[in-house]
């Protein structure tokens, strides 16, 4: 069974930052595409960063320079680390892998960055 848990949400300021963590378990994450996607109040569910399984990186252009997706093999975990964030970052954040057609999502976290 695929499970995907996120933490690290919070409240922060503009320009601060925060890393969000995700624990992935009944998968090999260097086997399947992590990603993070958010959804902001009143809005769609939108991607944010992917790293594939062979390592290499994407991001929403939006979030370029800002945001560092990585990973942990070991721990199986997936990263966001989210720096210079802007008020318009705010959204509820999910962890996401697909694998052999099925998707799987974490619960997710709430990012809030207000003044």
């Amino acid at each position: 069974q695929v499970q995907l848990v996120e933490s690290g949400g919070g409240f922060v300021q503009p320009g601060g930052s925060l890393r969000l963590s995700c624990v992935v378990s009944g998968i090999t994450i260097s086997s399947v595409p992590v990603s993070w996607y958010r959804q902001a109040p009143g809005g769609e569910r939108e991607s944010v960063a992917t790293i594939m399984s062979a390592g290499y990186t994407t991001y929403r252009g939006s979030v370029q320079g800002r945001f560092t997706i990585s990973r942990d093999i070991d721990k199986n975990m997936v990263y966001l680390q989210m720096d210079s964030l802007e008020p318009d970052d705010t959204a509820v954040y999910y962890c996401n892998t697909r694998l052999r057609g099925d998707e799987y999502w974490g619960q997710g976290t709430q990012v809030t960055v207000s003044s």
